[in-house]
């Protein structure tokens, strides 16, 4: 019978032990010499002693023993996973925490240890980076962009610069018609305005009528040819150089002869020219002074005694000169702003007036107020399109002769020549013109004319023909690039319900994309409002250049080989600063229409990524996509990742048949749902055979793997090899997969379910070795039997339980995979129940009381019981199964028979046994015996002629495709096996085999005459009770989560740990047979 005792301090325990040093197998049991021993230790008594379950390390003070016939098939890993029992109390209490624990503990502890010109420039130099890389074909930025940081980033950006350039020439056509209207022909109104109040709705209607007209016009030029709008373009530009000559040579004028130009003041106050025509108070009417028409504006009548405004009375009315010239001195008072609210009225600073009594101000009054709410930011929105120009050689990159050298050399001498003129207007004009005639939106004080046109020298028509001229090329251009930025991006097949825009004419123009460019600009242009228009292109201009600058930078530090533009004077660092000026000059200028503009661009990012044409252009984004992953990878070889990081990065073992399809895919359903880990994921297979000889084979492997990856919605990797031997295979998969610190921590198999039937055991065998590989490479390993019957992601529990027995503490694995798991809709509907293991000498009540508190402190909900096992003696059940097991594992070593005769032989040692008990138990003792594709029922009794042994007559025979030791073959399609019960004699034996096999008939008497190992006895012993009690708690559950014993130490006893697995989990639907890998997976902190 069993013994106790117990181990000191230096005690090196004898094999069979369940300590650090105890020995494994089948024949640990038999004892040996026992190892030497360190001075000072204590010895035993030199007696073999059956080991017990555990040691409590956790309490050494307490010398728990135990009896260790109930937990046998875990001793040889009592060193590294103790008993949940003797671990509870310490992981409760805190006094024991896990390695992942005491690494949070120990960090805590030891961390207590100008703008605008600026911006275009910076823009027009990232582009001329990018010009130079190469050919720029058709479409210009959206074709940088898409190159530079892939296709979603360039349709997205180049469908909203499109947008924004389509709106921009709405916006020209918009101040053709102002200036047509205002300047040149203003009886053309068709909308007449009864009152001042009126008319600027009247002017917005005459816009939408004649800008429509003036849109079919164009539309109608650019359809004919882009050579036509190239002759105008010229003509267009030598009206706006007379202009802006004229503007210079009228400021230099103004500093000895300024023009006359006169407005009127009230007091300070600045007063509209409709409704009188004299700056003056009284006129003298023959030999009478009566009121001016001023007076009757401010007055009941144009008589003197007539009652006035408070204001009008108390204060002068002064005309001074609204250009008084570039040497006066003006540029003092205009060079600081003056910001106005809306409704206010515009003031000249400097003059003094007499402020009324009471501030009640009439709008009705004669004085020009400011429309709206002018701020620094809202300017610049309203500036802005002035300088989105830059864009424009790039757009008909593919009408340059050379764009290489075209689109630098002209945006940057552009930009130049435009940043001098706009910057030296804007000084020149604070420096002639005053402030308030600067500040007057409509031009009320002059009487609508225009103020430029007045400055310019010789004629004011020069200024409003330059300007018609300008805005109707502006226009132009807008309307031929447009269109053609719109094909180039239909053309690339990115966006798929543009398609149809990319054809045109024969000769390349873009028909359809101008057809949508005039429908989108009409509505432009019914919008009509200038100040609606421009916040809405500032953004899409913004955005494009923004990525311009982006796509620069990127390529710069990625530092590509490809990456070598001609254009040489550029840096990454003003690529970033344009990039940030972009950026923030969106949300200064307005933040909702930023922000409004982002959505739509993320949109249409979104719709590409999921809906677009793969594109692969070799673009800036997978280099850095490239360049984050080396640098991740590199930061992940610097240690393993906290147990807070932990999560299961699984290698998926799988088997295909002669088609390269996967066998069982229920094992990628599995991994699907387990996908809350949000790990890794490497799909593997081996095939056997040479890679020169299968390589068509791996390919389509891979193709098939991949196909079903996707339809699983399983993210991750696919890798097959080719190996000599499956198992080699499998070794290479489980030691090279992954890169890096990137590599996988867990292993999922299938149960090789054939390995009994298997001629040359090269199942089993692998199956067992792949198991001590994945405990050698600290890795976790995941068994799942039953395969076939594992959810689909179809499918649906609307109740049950996912149960966990928790034997021994090997990381937490058990908990954590029933908490991702019911993250899933497939299991959320699930509970989860926590099973563990009490022995006679543990306190029950005190273990539930435990495991509750640190199921609380792990968040985690479950339903907690402790499962009483008190030992009791080997049964004559257990002794026999034992006893078959052996013997049919030694004769299989030592004959080399057929399958046929070794079926005889087999069933010879089964009578044999039978016999045996007979004689050893007369009193008709009932025993059930386990043996091969036999399963184990209840334990209730049988009669004794069910003893027999059951094996496949028409077992499938081994063949070169042999399944690898992830596989499980499915329960369908195995053939039922033909059960038949042989007698043999052993004399019948030893004459059959006598020319066969080298044994001789004395050798076979002894195997007869054997006695089971008494390590094997107690593992079986441990099997069929755990058996018994997972069946009666958890046959209905739904899944079943159970610690895998390892297998042993000593080789021999590998044939037996297969059946001692077989035995834990019959009778149960679902089983995850979980291994840790050595470390804890789940912490209690947070």
């Amino acid at each position: 019978m069993s013994r106790r005792f117990t181990v000191t301090a230096g005690e090196e325990p004898r094999p069979g032990t369940a300590t650090a040093a105890a020995a494994g197998g089948g024949g640990g049991g038999d004892g040996g010499a026992p190892p030497q021993l360190p001075p000072g230790s204590r010895q035993g008594d030199g007696n073999p002693k059956e080991s017990s379950p555990f040691i409590n390390s956790t309490d050494p003070e307490k010398g728990k023993e135990y009896d260790g016939k109930n937990m046998a098939l875990f001793e040889e890993e009592m060193d590294t996973s103790p008993m949940v029992s003797s671990l509870l109390s310490g992981l409760a209490n805190y006094t024991n925490l896990p390695q992942g624990s005491r690494e949070h503990e120990e960090a805590e502890n030891n961390d207590g240890a100008k703008k605008k010109p600026v911006k275009t420039m910076l823009t027009a130099i990232s582009m001329s980076a990018i010009a130079t890389n190469g050919v720029v074909p058709a479409g210009g930025s959206y074709y940088m962009i898409s190159r530079s940081l892939g296709p979603e980033f360039g349709g997205a950006v180049g469908l909203c610069f499109y947008l924004g350039t389509t709106f921009a020439g709405a916006m020209y056509i918009l101040g053709t018609i102002e200036i047509l209207l205002a300047y040149l022909f203003p009886p053309m109104a068709i909308f007449k305005a009864e009152d001042a109040s009126e008319e600027a709705a009247a002017m917005l209607n005459n816009m939408r009528v004649y800008g429509t007209c003036v849109l079919t016009c164009m539309a109608t030029v650019v359809f004919v040819g882009v050579k036509y709008v190239n002759k105008f373009a010229l003509v267009f530009l030598g009206c706006v150089i007379l202009s802006i000559l004229a503007i210079y040579a009228g400021v230099i004028k103004s500093a000895f002869d300024p023009p006359t130009f006169p407005i009127c003041l009230l007091g300070n106050r600045t007063l509209s020219r409709h409704g009188f025509d004299t700056c003056v108070k009284m006129v003298q009417e023959g030999n009478e002074t009566i009121g001016s028409q001023l007076w009757g504006l401010f007055c009941s009548s144009r008589f003197l005694n007539a009652s006035c405004d408070e204001y009008f009375t108390l204060n002068n009315v002064t005309e001074i000169q609204g250009i008084p010239g570039a040497a006066s001195g003006l540029i003092q008072e205009n060079l600081w702003s003056s910001y106005l609210p809306k409704g206010v009225i515009i003031e000249k600073m400097g003059m003094t007036s007499v402020p009324p009594s009471e501030a009640l101000l009439d709008m009705d009054q004669p004085y020009v107020f400011s429309d709206m709410t002018s701020y620094f930011t809202l300017l610049v929105g309203i500036y802005f399109p002035s300088v989105t120009g830059i864009m424009a050689g790039s757009n008909r990159s593919g009408d340059l002769r050379d764009a290489q050298k075209s689109i630098p050399t002209g945006t940057i001498l552009a930009i130049a020549t435009t940043s001098a003129v706009y910057i030296s207007s804007v000084i020149l004009f604070g420096a002639c013109i005053e402030g308030v005639v600067l500040r007057d939106k409509f031009g009320e004080a002059v009487s609508g004319n225009l103020v430029v046109g007045t400055l310019a020298w010789p004629s004011p028509w020069v200024i409003v023909f330059g300007s018609f001229f300008s805005t109707c090329g502006a226009g132009l251009q807008s309307l031929t690039g447009a269109p053609r930025l719109l094909q180039a991006i239909s053309r690339d097949g990115i966006v798929p319900f543009l398609r149809v825009f990319g054809h045109g004419k024969a000769n390349g123009e873009p028909t359809w994309a101008l057809l949508l460019t005039a429908c989108i600009c009409e509505i432009g242009i019914l919008i009509a409002s200038l100040d609606e228009v421009a916040p809405i292109l500032s953004m899409f201009f913004l955005m494009c250049y923004m990525f311009v600058n982006l796509a620069c930078a990127v390529q710069t530090l990625l530092r590509t080989p490809n990456w070598r533009p001609r254009f040489r004077y550029y840096h990454w660092t003003l690529s970033f600063l344009g990039m940030s000026l972009c950026l923030a000059l969106m949300f200064i200028c307005s933040w909702y229409y930023a922000l409004v503009a982002m959505l739509i661009a993320g949109l249409i990012y979104k719709y590409i990524e999921y809906r677009g044409a793969e594109k692969e252009w070799g673009d800036g984004i997978r280099g850095l996509s490239l360049s984050a992953a080396r640098y991740a990878l590199l930061r992940l070889e610097e240690g393993q990742p906290h147990t807070k990081n932990w999560r299961p990065q699984l290698l998926v073992l799988v088997r295909v048949d002669q088609d390269q399809t996967v066998v069982h895919p229920q094992l990628l359903s599995f991994i699907n749902q387990l996908k809350a880990g949000k790990g890794l994921t490497i799909v593997g297979s081996v095939l056997e055979g040479t890679f020169l000889d299968n390589h068509l084979q791996v390919q389509r492997a891979e193709e098939s793997i991949r196909r079903l990856m996707e339809v699983e919605k399983v993210k991750g990797f696919c890798q097959v090899v080719t190996s000599s031997s499956l198992r080699d295979g499998m070794s290479h998969l489980i030691q090279s997969s992954g890169l890096g610190g990137l590599q996988h921590n867990t292993v999922l198999v299938g149960w090789p379910r054939n390995w009994r039937s298997s001629e040359d055991h090269q199942t089993w065998r692998s199956f067992i070795e792949l198991v001590r590989e994945t405990t050698a490479g600290h890795m976790a390993l995941l068994v799942a039997k039953n395969v076939a019957m594992f959810p689909a992601n179809t499918e649906r529990f609307s109740e049950g339980h996912i149960d966990v027995w928790w034997i021994v503490h090997d990381g937490g694995m058990l908990m954590l995979l029933p908490f991702l798991l019911r993250q899933h809709k497939v299991w959320r509907k699930c509970k989860m129940r926590i099973f563990t293991v009490a022995q006679m000498d543990d306190n029950s009540i005190q273990m539930k009381k435990d495991l509750t508190t640190f199921l609380y402190h792990l968040r985690i909900t479950a339903e907690v019981e402790v499962v009483e096992m008190h030992e009791s003696d080997i049964s004559a059940y257990t002794y026999e199964k034992t006893l078959v097991m052996e013997q049919r594992s030694q004769i299989l070593k030592q004959m080399h028979l057929t399958k046929t005769e070794r079926e005889r032989e087999i069933q010879s040692i089964t009578d044999e046994s039978r016999g045996s008990i007979r004689r050893k138990n007369p009193t008709n003792t009932r025993l059930r015996l386990s043996v091969p594709d036999e399963q184990v029922g209840d334990n209730e009794e049988k009669p004794e002629e069910e003893v027999q042994l059951i094996h496949d007559k028409n077992a499938t025979t081994f063949s070169s495709c042999s399944p690898s030791p992830g596989d499980e073959t499915e329960a369908e399609s195995e053939a039922a096996p033909e059960k038949v019960h042989l007698t043999w004699t052993k004399d019948k034996v030893a004459e059959k085999n006598k020319a066969k096999s080298p044994i001789s008939p004395e050798s076979i008497k002894d195997f007869f005459s054997m006695k089971p190992n008494q390590s094997n006895v107690r593992r079986m012993h441990t099997a069929v009770r755990l058996n018994e009690a997972i069946v009666k708690k958890s046959q209905e559950a739904k899944l079943v989560l159970l610690n895998m014993p390892g297998p042993p130490r000593n080789r021999k006893g590998d044939e037996n740990y297969m059946e001692f697995l077989e035995v834990l989990t019959e009778h149960l639907d679902r089983v995850l047979l979980v291994r840790g890998g050595g470390r804890e997976v789940i912490t209690i902190y947070s």
